[in-house]
């Protein structure tokens, strides 16, 4: 007995979403057919139905996606409330801007695999810091974002006040005082678009970023006296729990969505597949939970632009 075909076939169901987006979604549309490329394309409807739904979207940024260029595409999800609320690394809070100053100043090194010690060295002497094929130049990038933001930071140690790392990366793109030294468009910084949206970010761990490094020299020189003006991570989580109890509707997670090329393997959190965060209490087992085994650089973009429409 034959199996009865479907109504309608996915192509045609995905064709049809795709009728009223642009040429980006019409092509995943088309060709995202198999393995994680369509797994690509579930994730993304899978975002709408959630936003449809009226869910909000925490979006985690692992690494230092912010240097591969991520504000392009994400800034714009976030002027246009595709994402409510982020999670990041120190890396991702601070690399944006050292971008948005010093773009013109950052060098690729496409064959970075082939580089000697003696190569990697010479890229220490000329101050140029290398994250995998991009190289960031520390003088034009972070010593000039440190200067602002050292700034802020006495004077609020002075006042007796007390930030989280984010408000003070708002307050010296508030004060205007990195304007004159913008090398790209403001619309393609995320962290622009976070500023302007006042969009609560979360950043654990942020100590061990370059300018948590930054911030802790300048307690040792004592040009902050008060370690705490800086806020912690610590407040970080507490802020976290009382806001998510505020806002989610039920206690599990709405959608669940990972992109990552870490294996499976002892002990690995990256690697982990969702139905074990189900045991944490964190996914239902009913939650819609997808996996892109792939370079977050590549497919996120792609992810936004279904989103938008583009």
């Amino acid at each position: 007995m034959k199996a009865k075909r479907p109504s309608k076939s996915p192509e045609e169901i995905n064709a049809a979403l795709a009728a009223k987006k642009g040429p980006v979604s019409k092509f995943i549309a088309k060709n995202y057919r198999h393995f994680n490329a369509a797994a690509l394309l579930d994730a993304a409807k899978g975002y709408e139905t959630h936003l449809a739904a009226g869910g909000k979207m925490l979006m985690t940024i692992a690494g230092a996606m912010s240097t591969a260029e991520l504000g392009i595409s994400l800034a714009e999800m976030i002027r246009r409330e595709k994402a409510h609320l982020i999670v990041c690394t120190g890396a991702n809070l601070e690399e944006d801007i050292f971008n948005l100053v010093a773009h013109d100043h950052y060098e690729r090194v496409p064959h970075y695999r082939q580089l000697t010690p003696g190569d990697e060295q010479q890229l220490l002497v000329r101050h140029m810091n290398r994250v995998t094929d991009t190289c960031i130049p520390e003088m034009e990038a972070m010593r000039r974002i440190e200067k602002a933001v050292l700034e802020e930071w006495i004077a609020a140690d002075r006042a007796g006040e007390r930030y989280f790392p984010h408000e003070f990366m708002y307050k010296i793109l508030r004060s205007g005082k990195l304007k004159k030294s913008f090398q790209i468009d403001p619309k393609h910084s995320w962290m622009v678009a976070a500023c302007e949206k006042n969009l609560p970010i979360i950043v654990p761990g942020w100590e061990d970023a370059t300018l948590g490094n930054m911030f802790a020299a300048a307690v040792m020189r004592g040009d902050v006296r008060n370690v705490h003006t800086v806020r912690t991570g610590i407040e970080y989580m507490t802020w976290l729990a009382d806001y998510y109890t505020r806002n989610a509707t039920r206690p599990l997670w709405g959608y669940f969505c990972q992109i990552s090329d870490s294996t499976t393997s002892y002990g690995s959190y990256s690697g982990a597949v969702p139905n074990e965060k189900i045991t944490w209490g964190k996914l239902a087992a009913s939650t819609p939970k997808f996996v892109v085994e792939s370079d977050a650089t590549i497919c996120a973009p792609l992810i936004f632009a279904w989103v938008l429409g583009q």
